[in-house]
């Protein structure tokens, strides 16, 4: 029977971060990943003869002195990543009916710009971006305010924290503009945490936003190079990982309060021996089938019903033969809204029926192939775009087998590309005609994929009902058990990472900036848009044919 120090359930942001702090720290950590690609979210796989990274589409914070630059140094694994910097005059695009605007990098440029377009709405925007500065500087200050008690210590220090960042998006608005295109604008980057602006937090969207006021960047090589260079950091620290290696029980003994983890049992029925064990899988996972029941406190089982989840999403896959920088596309990503009126999107992805006679009425479309050139294959770009979608327009097919699923739901599919397609016509046409590969992945495909509870996104609903002290914590009840991920203390690659980080930080009883080591270490990168500016030993790095196993989509 094989033993470990630290057993890490789950290889995406978080629970890869935690694994190579803990090794770093002289730790014997094993991971283990139910799927056959690493990577949680933060996977690439091939498709028809293409690549496509479904969960990461741009970071932020990677800049001189960024957080996320300094992670990704302190952590060892910056010298096998390559970030590929978006655009940085429209690192977002958004098009809102038939009305364009470019967010630039730098929040003084931003302002400056938003201020050219709504000259009557100068100071409102001043205090808009200065406040939003604010309340994410005061999460970054201390990200473990996990109690009541935090929060009251904390005190006047985060007072626009607590005075602002608590109310929902739109009333927050309301107290620098009333004009709807303005608000939009200011909005639409709420695809990042998947709550429409009458329900998001405040806080969350102004980590979103600020998390990208220095501009965003892209992996190259796509998603998968992130958990690739991870997994080189745990390797030279002596840990290990195994893929298509699903858990099927935490292992748990003693009573009461002397109940602690003893490892993990795996599908195959072999048992790892662990003190610790730091689940990377979201609640519902961890404690409704790792966990067994006799385990669980009442308290977990109360939070587990009251437990909402993040939207899901139409995600379509495709390879066209355009000319797109013509066409008018360059690195950035295009967000669309038929309406100023952002919460119709939310409000459509609320349907449990999506009535086939209406509309699409909001899409995210990415060309991941001007992001980062060397992912070309066969002469045709790659592109990646989003529809937000409720779990329960597909919940009656929730049951049926992955790939071999009835006509009427491929049906529904066909339906649902078609729609796709006419709402991408606006931001880019001709696209249709021009696609010579297309496949849908829908809220089944998460949930088969990346084990994602009702195919959710952003793992919990970024709600106020489900942060700060009413998140699911690091620590769980049980001695030895510690959860990370996007349920956690934050979402996305940057949220996700960061919860890793905690888990690590608290396992070891140190102090967060203990866990970083730079020496030697200096991130890379270089203009997306232009790569005939890339040093030659990364414009060599041309991206060869994948040996990984294709994918299939249901």
């Amino acid at each position: 029977m094989k033993d470990a120090d630290v057993i890490v359930i789950g290889s995406g942001a978080g629970g890869m971060a935690a694994a190579v702090a803990l090794a770093r720290a002289n730790k014997r950590v094993m991971v283990f990943e139910q799927h056959y690609l690493p990577g949680g979210w933060c996977h690439s796989f091939p498709m028809g003869g293409y690549q496509f990274s479904p969960g990461v589409h741009y970071i932020g914070d990677l800049g001189p002195g960024g957080n996320m630059r300094q992670i990704y140094e302190g952590l060892g694994v910056a010298n096998d990543l390559v970030f590929l910097e978006l655009n940085p005059d429209g690192y977002d695009h958004v098009h809102i009916g038939d009305e364009y605007f470019d967010i630039p990098k730098g929040r003084e440029v931003y302002a400056e710009r938003l201020k050219s377009r709504f000259p009557s709405e100068a100071d409102g925007i001043d205090r808009y971006l200065a406040t939003c500065t604010r309340i994410s500087n005061q999460i970054s200050d201390d990200f473990e305010v996990r109690t009541f008690g935090d929060a009251i210590k904390a005190g006047w220090r985060k007072r626009d924290l607590f005075l602002q960042g608590l109310l929902p998006l739109d009333r927050f608005l309301d107290r620098f503009t009333k004009d709807p295109l303005l608000r939009a604008i200011l909005t639409i980057q709420s695809g990042d945490h998947g709550v429409g602006p009458r329900r998001a937090l405040t806080a969350i969207h102004a980590a979103v936003a600020s998390h990208y006021f220095d501009g965003g960047w892209y992996p190259k090589g796509g998603a998968k190079a992130l958990p690739r260079a991870f997994i080189k950091e745990l390797r030279r620290c002596g840990g290990e990982i195994s893929v298509r290696t699903g858990v099927n029980r935490i292992l748990i003994e003693g009573h009461g309060s002397t109940k602690k983890v003893a490892g993990v049992q795996l599908e195959s029925g072999e048992q790892i021996l662990a003190p610790l064990v730091i689940s990377n899988a979201d609640p519902v996972v961890t404690y409704g089938k790792l966990v067994e029941p006799e385990h669980l406190h009442p308290k977990i089982n109360r939070h587990l019903r009251r437990t909402k989840w993040s939207t899901s999403a139409l995600s379509l896959f495709l390879a066209v033969d355009m000319d797109v920088r013509a066409a008018g596309l360059d690195s950035g990503n295009y967000w669309w809204s038929k309406t100023p009126d952002i919460q119709a999107n939310y409000d459509v992805a609320a349907n449990p029926d999506l009535d086939e006679s209406k509309e699409l009425l909001g899409t995210f479309l990415t060309c991941t192939t001007l992001k980062d050139p060397s992912k070309r294959a066969h002469g045709h770009h790659t592109m990646e775009a989003f529809s937000f979608v409720s779990w329960e327009a597909f919940r009656r097919w929730e049951n049926t087998p992955q790939g071999d699923r009835s006509e009427e739901y491929k049906k529904f599919k066909r339906n649902l590309i078609a729609r796709m397609f006419e709402a991408l016509e606006k931001t880019l046409p001709g696209i249709r005609d021009a696609t010579v590969f297309a496949e849908l992945g829908t809220p089944l495909t998460n949930r088969h994929y990346v084990a994602s509870t009702s195919g959710n996104l952003y793992g919990t609903e970024k709600t106020w009902s489900h942060v700060g002290p009413f998140a699911w914590p690091i620590k769980t009840p049980i001695n030895g058990l510690m959860m990370c991920g996007a349920s956690t203390s934050g979402h996305g690659v940057a949220g996700a990472t960061m919860s890793g980080l905690a888990a690590a930080h608290t396992a070891l009883g140190c102090h967060y900036g203990d866990l970083f080591n730079a020496v030697g270490q200096s991130l890379s990168c270089h203009p997306a848009d232009h790569p005939e500016l890339w040093p030659e030993e990364v414009s060599h790095g041309v991206q060869g044919a994948t040996q990984e196993r294709p994918a299939t989509i249901s």
